[in-house]
């Protein structure tokens, strides 16, 4: 017991020295610097130990530039918008003479479902992450983090088809036209290789820059909106002066049955009460009509706010992204009611058909003068060309919106939770990166716009999906009250209609959650293996500490030289004087060779980078450094240690010996940070500090 008493007088002397030391000669400074690091954890990229007690790196969003709302609103209306290139088409095959009905419905639940959600998501995840965010603080650690993965698999698979199907569709387009296939050579006729040189095309934009992108958009999307303005207003002035197709279009709707012009019916019968039923039923295939809406989310960094906004609360932009979302879906409401009651009663139903003339492009079937009832003088080859051009443009560049969204979306998940590597923080490194997954998607499917189809509409679903979870959960956490009062029942009622297209959706197109869910697993198994390559990294970003005296004692540990840091596990059957008892007869340690004992206790081990809580504390003359949130045992110790070899001699660790198992101490390691600690200790150190004169010693006793 003397000798633990006269190290126990040594480390209360030091103690003293430590704390008048600090209050005299370096209060000011620990004043600032722990009034910086008392401030919550902030996302961002992490750096190295020396970074500690300074100020952490503030998150932004990833794009940097950011535009008037209008703007923004043509960069995701790319994508919203032109889905009128195939719309009309679908809904036609799907609802044959009730798609303006079928059409109706899409419209009611676009405005009264999707939009009221979005709008909501927007105030509540306004630095575009969309529902992933939302449901990523509602649920830790693993089950969190797989939930997120599953998410960004889904966001993956609806991005990547967006833009393989949107170029495939455009490359189909040009195929089909006479003046390209008479003219293009003969290396751009094939749907395969044309549909890649579109994607190639689309990457080396982006690489120029998100301002170059925007301005490309607002020029195709108000190009494409004035002429299919042209074509649906003069289809309807067309109807206003021949109203005998109304007439002739509505008595068919109320005969039923074969009138229909329905290949598969869902349901039987005649009059209003079927003609309901049947569009209820069909509604699920006219679903794509809302992809590219949930883009007004995503797209939200690129959106600029007021002078006043602030990183946390940035109410100019949350406000101007919710006049996105109105002005898109309102906008898009209008050309869908429009061009589908056009397309229905002007043009002969089996032109609309499988392997018809106006099939795929029924606006453009009218654009080219085409059909019994011509809009006018000006429609024939010429406009039919300049529209197809149109078509052809926006279609090729549906994509550039959906690139928004996976630059904004990866880099702000993967690396943080490490499993993605740094680079994946860099704009142009994963421009290129999914331009390469599209063009090998486009090989593997061989640019079939078809065969895609079911993968693109089940991923728009299932997003739409988790924002109607998202938004229930939400409201009702920040509701009080009764259980009944807490539920936003008219939620419910939204989440429930997509739920059931969604369910529909698979149900006649499983082969889109197959390809859905390699995107999933390819997510997933390149994660894990990032995770494990990057294990060995220090993972840390700052210390916060729990009070100013604990940062003066902090500071006074880095100024004075403790040379033994001993780990001691919180909570353990022995007392930490019978811990330095046995760790200074076990390694042979002076009497008065002072001690530090770490009490590390882990937090989210599912976290990649780590913002440990330190409490320095002096108990019967030890001091005692305790360190909370932890995401993992080895990285603190190891950034402790080389934090406080800085400013004077490097520390010894000493360690006690383990009987675990090495496989079992790996796998905890990696997976529940802990296990093989000393050993990963002083990987992360040799690492870190190539030094060998500057690298803390580890001992295993």
């Amino acid at each position: 017991m003397s000798d633990n008493s006269s190290g126990a007088n040594e480390s209360h002397s030091l103690a003293a020295q430590a704390k008048s030391s600090t209050l005299n000669g370096d209060a000011a400074l620990a004043q600032n610097s722990a009034t910086a690091t008392q401030r919550a954890p902030q996302s961002g990229s992490p750096s190295g130990p020396e970074t500690n007690s300074g100020s952490a790196c503030e998150p932004g969003d990833s794009h940097g530039h950011q535009s008037f709302w209008v703007w923004v609103l043509c960069l995701t209306g790319v994508d919203y918008f032109s889905t009128l290139g195939y719309q009309p088409s679908i809904a036609f095959e799907a609802a044959g003479r009730l798609s303006p009905l079928a059409t109706l419905l899409l419209v009611l639940v676009t405005l009264f479902g999707a939009l009221p959600v979005y709008c909501y998501v927007a105030g509540r995840s306004f630095h575009g992450q969309g529902s992933i965010a939302m449901l990523e603080k509602l649920v830790r650690g693993w089950t969190g983090k797989f939930l997120v993965l599953g998410l960004l698999g889904f966001a993956m698979t609806d991005y990547v088809i967006t833009k393989t199907l949107s170029s495939a569709d455009a490359a189909e387009h040009l195929i089909h036209n006479p003046i390209w296939e008479s003219h293009a050579p003969e290396w751009l006729q094939g749907q395969v290789l044309l549909t890649m040189f579109l994607l190639v095309g689309l990457g080396a934009m982006f690489l120029k820059g998100f301002r170059e992108v925007i301005g490309i958009a607002v020029v195709l999307v108000a190009f494409y909106l004035t002429i299919n303005a042209v074509v649906i207003g003069c289809g309807l002035w067309t109807l206003a002066t021949h109203p005998e197709a109304i007439s002739d279009w509505w008595s068919k709707v109320l005969a039923g049955g074969d009138a229909w012009m329905l290949a598969d019916a869902p349901a039987q019968g005649s009059g209003l009460g079927a003609v309901a039923l049947v569009c209820f039923l069909c509604f699920p295939k006219l679903a794509l009509g809302l992809s590219g809406f949930e883009t007004g989310v995503i797209v939200m960094p690129l959106i600029r706010g007021d002078a006043t906004d602030t990183f946390e609360q940035p109410d100019g932009r949350i406000r101007n992204a919710r006049k996105l979302l109105i002005s898109a879906a309102v906008i898009m409401s209008v050309y869908l009611l429009g061009s589908s009651m056009v397309v229905a009663t002007l043009i002969p139903a089996e032109e609309l058909q499988s392997g018809g003339a106006a099939a795929n492009r029924a606006l453009a079937y009218l654009a080219h003068g085409e059909g019994p009832m011509p809009l006018g003088p000006m429609f024939g080859d010429v406009f039919g060309t300049i529209y197809d051009i149109s078509t052809v443009l926006i279609l090729w560049f549906a994509g550039a919106s959906a690139m928004s969204g996976l630059l904004n979306l990866v880099p702000r998940y993967l690396p943080r939770y490490g499993m993605a590597p740094e680079w994946a923080t860099r704009i142009r490194g994963l421009v290129v990166l999914f331009t390469f997954v599209n063009v090998l998607v486009t090989v593997i499917f061989q640019a079939d716009v078809q065969a895609q189809g079911g993968a693109y509409a089940t991923g728009v679903m299932v997003l739409i999906c988790s924002d109607c979870v998202a938004t229930i959960i939400d409201k009702y956490r920040r509701r009080s009250g009764s259980t009944g009062s807490r539920i936003a029942w008219t939620n419910v009622g939204i989440a429930l209609t997509f739920f059931y297209v969604t369910t529909m959706v698979i149900w006649k197109k499983p082969e889109g959650i197959v390809i859905a869910s390699c995107f999933i697993a390819t997510v997933f198994g390149s994660s894990l293996i990032s995770r494990w390559l990057r294990s060995t990294e220090l993972r840390f970003v700052k210390f916060q500490f729990v009070n100013h005296e604990s940062h003066f004692l902090w500071d006074a540990l880095r100024h004075l030289e403790f040379p033994v840091l001993v780990p001691h596990r919180s909570g353990a059957d022995r007392t930490l004087a019978q811990k330095e008892e046995q760790i200074r007869r076990e390694h042979h340690l002076d009497p008065n060779m002072p001690i530090v004992f770490v009490e590390a206790t882990l937090g989210d081990v599912s976290e990649f980078y780590q913002s440990p809580v330190i409490e320095v504390t002096e108990e019967g003359g030890r001091f005692i450094i305790r360190v909370t949130k932890c995401a993992s045992i080895a990285h603190t110790l190891a950034s402790i240690a080389l934090e406080l070899s800085k400013s004077g001699r490097p520390p010894e660790l000493h360690f006690g010996w383990s009987d675990e198992n090495p496989l079992a101490m790996n796998l905890g390691f990696v997976l529940f940070g802990e296990g093989n600690i000393p050993w990963m200790v002083r990987e992360l150190i040799i690492k870190v500090q190539p030094d060998p004169a500057r690298q803390p010693r580890v001992i295993i006793g």
